[in-house]
């Protein structure tokens, strides 16, 4: 089951912000600060809130502090969803086959 804590984390547009902007590969958190137009002590406050749910991960090189997203969160989440995801194209192709036999029959009606 998925965490609470991720969806919480996630839920806060900033936090969101960063976690999109991690995509494209590690950050410091000046970088960060200064891509979102954030302070950095903000910036350290959501990223807080993201290590701690899991979603971040630090790497001290020299006297920089890289986060990057850590994929295992994501990979349980997507498992997550999958099941939602099977129940919404089940419906979609109950709605396709329905939507197939009302236009079948509105062309065999003159």
């Amino acid at each position: 089951m998925v965490q609470q804590a991720l969806f919480s984390a996630l839920a806060e547009p900033s936090r969101l912000s960063i976690v999109e902007l991690l995509l494209g590969g590690p950050m410091t958190v000046g970088d960060i600060a200064e891509r979102l137009q954030i302070r950095q002590p903000q910036a350290s406050k959501h990223l807080k809130v993201l290590l701690e749910a899991g979603l971040v991960e630090v790497q001290a090189e020299a006297n920089r502090r890289n986060y990057m997203l850590r994929s295992e969160p994501f990979q349980e989440l997507d498992a997550w969803l999958n099941d939602y995801r099977r129940i919404w194209n089940e419906r979609f192709d109950n709605l396709d086959a329905y939507l197939k036999q009302v236009q079948s029959g509105e062309k065999k009606d003159p």
